[in-house]
């Protein structure tokens, strides 16, 4: 599933870099400075989109299984307040997990309760609760039906007793415990921790002070990470310490400081000056100097830039008029003017997908799209003769059309190479559109718009996770898009035992819907971080955020 309210390219200008405050007593850990970038916008898990928050609560808070490193310094998916998984498949195609919980306790003192992670999923599917995550819950059987009800009971995430969590699947993700289970959106939380903070801050409205958010004083919150909120400076800096409480043992650093602060060349000046001990993401510069190295590939990002057509809306309607627009662009252009990591899209699903051992999902699929700059003239032939087909003598007779896109980093040149493209091969005369990604958010989901650029980033690391979305059910279906055959497979592909036969689907899927053309994928982005030679344990999720919960000096 996609996170519709992540559309923007905004992690390309943020920061993330770590500092060595000081050498530790045998037995102790470091003690690290984290530059997580801007200032917190949120720490309620159901809305941190930022990588910056999302690391920050991955530290305070654990999940059923959370992502570590591993040995060869990638991210491996590893237990965490789960102690034992049962999995079971039902005669109904329903799949049940039974998850039993370790003897933890929250910062309080509390055990934390199968319970609590009840009242955390519920108010992430609640659509009172606008959480940009809930679709990662659309994998649950009932969420349907608590959705459009209303009644989160219909949920069918429940707790048999204090320790162990029960959870039905209506159907046989394969992805569910390594995306579901370690997202940011669905750690636990006590319910009454939250209501005793919201009634505060509500308190304190009341008596004449400016309202916060429940989560606005970290040292407030009770957590059940591996560390504990200790120290809060608005707009500065969050201290977080060692969680005494945490029912793990912890070898990494005994203290973490997530200092927020300004740009990409202001930490590459603190890496450079050997004030902080690593550095994400890099400069331009930094980046254009790794691209002239010959083996150096930049880390593939989990998303991809892509143009949505409204098929409910004239002249999108026509499946031949969006294969005309999608054969004049030239993705290559359109890389180029996004920026150093960008490259021009091969298919919907990105580089770095994992599907088996001879290579991720894009590797083993091929390239469904033509980039061949040998070729498009011959495209835009192909395009032209579409237009003539479907009635129209030339792109000029579709009208005055309008982009839309959010009017932050490269988008607007994007936009405009992009916009140029269709007026000289077609005739069309497309007007971009600059927008807020409230504005963007709200024409996508209203149908108020013919054309949208959307940075689609997927919620989990496995192709599904990009396909499902546009089933003809789905409320996320923005393009409006609607194929019998799509859903049919779609279907199967929920329902597959067999890994290779649902892999084989997965392909047929993504194939099926560019075919249509709903969408008309542009490029993906990848990035890059440096962490000094003398530290090791830190990892980075493929959907973004970092764990620092294991870093130490490397042994000398």
């Amino acid at each position: 599933m996609l996170r519709w309210k992540r559309l923007t390219a905004l992690l390309l200008a943020m920061l993330l870099c770590v500092s060595l405050a000081g050498c530790a007593k045998d037995g102790e850990g470091v003690a690290l400075s984290v530059c997580a970038g801007p200032a917190v916008e949120t720490l309620d898990p159901i809305y941190a989109e930022n990588t910056a928050d999302q690391t920050i609560l991955v530290h305070l808070y654990e999940n059923l299984m959370r992502v570590a490193a591993d040995a060869s310094g990638g991210a491996a998916v590893v237990p965490g307040m789960a102690k034992s998984v049962d999995r079971e498949e039902n005669h109904d195609g329903t799949v049940t997990f039974t998850f039993r919980l370790r003897a933890a306790k929250w910062s309080d003192g509390e055990p934390v309760k199968a319970g609590d992670f009840v009242y955390a999923w519920r108010r992430l599917a609640d659509p009172a609760s606008y959480s940009p995550y809930a679709e990662l819950l659309s994998v649950v059987s009932g969420y349907a039906e608590a959705r459009s009800s209303g009644d989160m009971e219909q949920l069918q995430v429940s707790a048999k007793n204090d320790d162990t969590l029960v959870v039905v699947l209506n159907g046989n993700y394969d992805w569910f415990l390594t995306e579901v289970c370690t997202s940011p959106a669905t750690m636990p939380l006590r319910q009454d921790v939250v209501q005793r903070l919201k009634t505060a801050a509500q308190e304190a409205k009341q008596s004449g002070a400016e309202a916060g958010a429940w989560w606005e004083d970290p040292t407030a919150l009770v957590t059940n990470g591996a560390y504990q909120a200790t120290a809060y400076e608005e707009g500065s800096s969050l201290t977080a310490a060692s969680n005494e409480r945490y029912h793990g043992d912890s070898n990494g650093p005994r203290e973490i400081v997530f200092r927020f602060a300004g740009t990409a060349e202001e930490a590459a000046a603190l890496y450079d000056s050997k004030a902080v001990d690593a550095v994400w993401t890099m400069t331009e510069e930094q980046l254009a100097a790794l691209s002239a190295e010959e083996e150096w590939t930049a880390l593939p990002e989990l998303g991809v830039y892509t143009v949505v057509f409204n098929c409910a809306q004239e002249p999108f309607s026509d499946a031949m008029i969006r294969q005309a627009m999608s054969l004049a662009v030239d993705r290559n252009a359109l890389a180029q003017a996004a920026g150093i990591t960008t490259q021009a899209a091969e298919g919907l699903v990105p580089p770095g997908v994992p599907e088996n051992e001879e290579g991720d999902f894009r590797t083993v699929g091929g390239a469904l799209l033509d980039n061949d700059p040998e070729t498009y003239q011959l495209r835009c032939d192909q395009a032209k003769a579409l237009l003539e087909e479907a009635g129209y003598g030339s792109g000029a007779d579709l009208g005055e059309l309008e982009y839309l896109y959010v009017d932050e980093g490269t988008n607007g040149l994007v936009a405009q190479t992009l916009c140029q493209q269709w007026r000289d091969t077609l005739g069309t005369r497309v007007t971009p559109v600059g927008v807020t990604l409230r504005e963007l958010w709200k024409a996508l989901r209203t149908g108020a718009y013919t054309l949208a650029g959307v940075d689609l980033d997927a919620a989990g690391n496995d192709a599904e996770c990009f396909l499902m979305d546009w089933t003809s059910g789905s409320q996320d279906n923005v393009a409006a898009y609607a194929n019998t055959a799509y859903d049919t497979l779609m279907a199967i592909i929920a329902s597959a035992a067999d890994g290779t036969a649902r892999m084989g689907c997965l392909h047929d899927a993504e194939e099926l819907l560019l075919m249509d053309y709903a969408l008309c994928p542009l490029y993906t982005r990848g990035t890059a971080w440096e962490l000094r030679d003398t530290l090791t344990g830190a990892c980075r999720d493929p959907r973004g955020w970092f764990s620092f919960a294991g870093v130490m000096t490397r042994a000398t």
